[in-house]
């Protein structure tokens, strides 16, 4: 957990009690050391929140501390709604269940007042999650592998139904609007190759592991498309 989430996760247990809190329990619900949770709390402090309490004792949120109130306009929320369900219809079940988090966390933050006058002005619209869970089988154990550079194996069908059996380096995953596809780079042809998720027949995550290298990589392979496309998180 990065130091901003868990510095929102420390806030938002605090918001939620009525009595302290000690740096133990905090410490355990976060699963990380009560220094970090020392260091912290001083952050907080530092940054203008209002927290009463100390060491040993336990932390208690003042009833006069709040924080800057979390704005959006019309149209940036509206991009926000359709991108949580998009992810609702589109992503595999560990992305629906953040999106449904990160939805709950905006809504928390929105006066109430802010909350209805949105859904009157909002522009209804729907994505539906037609076979959702055939389509992204394989998304979760894809989008793990990626992150910590695991080889895989798979047994896939091509378009004509023709099977094959690879064993390839995961790089990265485009959506097209209709299928999400797996950029890779297939050991068997030394080069990149692409895979539709919805074709992968079985798949292995293997102990194996893989670097990126200059001429080897989800961006280089992007860029050779389309230079202008940002293939970073941000």
């Amino acid at each position: 957990m990065s130091k901003s989430s868990r510095l929102i996760q420390i806030i938002t247990l605090l918001q939620a009690r009525r009595t302290a809190i000690s740096a133990e329990q905090l410490a355990t619900q976060l699963e990380v050391s009560e220094r970090t949770i020392y260091r912290d709390i001083q952050h907080l402090r530092d940054a203008g929140m209002e927290i009463d309490g100390e060491a040993g004792v336990g932390y208690l949120l003042c009833k006069n501390s709040t924080l800057a109130p979390l704005r959006f306009n019309h149209q940036e929320l509206q991009a926000l709604m359709l991108g949580i369900r998009l992810v609702n219809a589109w992503g595999d079940d560990a992305l629906v269940e953040a999106a449904e988090q990160a939805l709950n966390k905006i809504k928390a933050v929105l006066p109430e007042h802010a909350v209805l006058e949105h859904n009157r002005l909002t522009t209804p619209f729907l994505v539906p999650p037609t076979q959702r869970l055939e389509r992204l089988k394989y998304s979760q154990s894809l989008r793990q592998a990626i992150e910590q550079h695991r080889q895989l194996k798979i047994d896939y069908r091509d378009e004509q139904q023709r099977p094959s059996q690879r064993q390839i380096w995961p790089l990265g995953l485009v959506f097209w609007g209709a299928a999400w596809t797996l950029v890779a780079w297939c050991q068997l042809r030394d080069d990149y190759r692409v895979f539709r998720i919805d074709r992968i027949q079985e798949l292995k995550v293997l102990e194996a592991r893989f670097e990126t290298r200059p001429n080897c990589s989800f961006k280089d392979y992007i860029q050779r498309y389309d230079p202008q496309v940002n293939t970073g998180f941000w």
